[in-house]
Formats: C-alpha cells, structure tokens, sequence
C-alpha cells in the first residue's frame, strides 16, 4: 500500500513537471515561427502578423536594391526583386527562421524565410536579385549564400548580367 502510494506520487511529480516544460515563455522566440504574410514592403522586407500585431521583417543574410528607402533613387533590378518577392510571398504562410539576433536597430524582426523546404533568401541570391550581406552575429547561413552568389555571378543571374558585362568590358 505505502508503495503504491509512493508510486502515485512520483507520477503526480513527473506529470506536473513535464506540463511546466510544454508551457510557453512569453520572453523567448523559438527557433522558427510560421506567419502569414500580409504584404510585401521590397525585395528583402515584409509584413506579417505576429503575435497578435502587424510587424516588418527584414531577411537576414542578403540585400536587395533599394525600393523604398527614404531619398535614395530606385535602384538598377531594385523593382524587379521586389515584384519576384511580391509574387512568392504576399498572402502566403510562411516559417520564420530566428538566429542570434532577433530585432535590428529600426525594430524589425530579423529572420530567415522559409516557404516549406525552400530557404528564400538563398533563392533571391541564387536568381540574381540580391547580394550576399551579412551582419555578425546572425551568419548561420553564410556559406549556403556566399555559394549561392558565386553561382549566380558565374551565371550572370539577374543584377550580375550587366555587372559581368561591363565587368567583361574593361578587360
């Protein structure tokens, strides 16, 4: 009888503790978070909702040509890489890849984007519409892109056309 009594409790304490750790903490963001995309603002910056709120997130590890940015010029393949952006993500679901940091210096979540197996940040460098930019510490992905933009040099993909043909031209 003590035994069994022993034995109620020990489950009681395991099952108490195995529901602490399913809960979740309002402080830490998991590792990847799936969201709908409610527009796109340019090629490597969108808008989702996000924990009950509308926030910007800017793709890590790339850049595309400036669009939107305040006093500055639309920018040569910069319409082009947001209308490729615009065409794969509006209203879709996605996943959020978190890395060390989570928010940069305007507010905007930070992330990788995932659309199923697909790493979208690899493809807008693969296709030419964005170059390799990586800001420590958030470079899980670095090699995957620096790969990714020799290729697409290589291959005079997108922004690289002109710029391998002018490159091609001063030799």
């Amino acid at each position: 009888m003590k035994k069994n009594r022993y034995l109620l409790w020990f489950i009681i304490i395991v099952v108490f503790i195995s529901l602490i750790g399913c809960t979740k903490q309002s402080n830490t963001i998991p590792n990847r978070t799936s969201v709908k995309v409610e527009r796109v603002v340019d090629g490597d910056t969108i808008e989702v909702k996000y924990e009950g709120k509308s926030e910007k997130v800017r793709f890590i590890g790339m850049d595309t040509p400036e669009t939107k940015k305040p006093n500055t010029p639309v920018m040569f393949y910069g319409k082009e890489a947001s209308a490729y952006t615009k065409n794969r993500l509006e209203k879709q679901t996605i996943e959020l890849e978190w890395d060390v940091e989570h928010r940069d210096k305007y507010g905007r979540l930070l992330a990788y984007i995932w659309i199923g197996k697909e790493l979208f940040n690899t493809t807008l460098i693969q296709a030419g519409y964005a170059r390799l930019s990586t800001f420590p510490p958030n470079v899980k992905y670095e090699k995957i892109f620096t790969e990714a933009q020799k290729q697409a040099r290589k291959q005079g993909n997108g922004i690289w056309k002109d710029y391998n043909a002018a490159f091609e031209a001063k030799k």
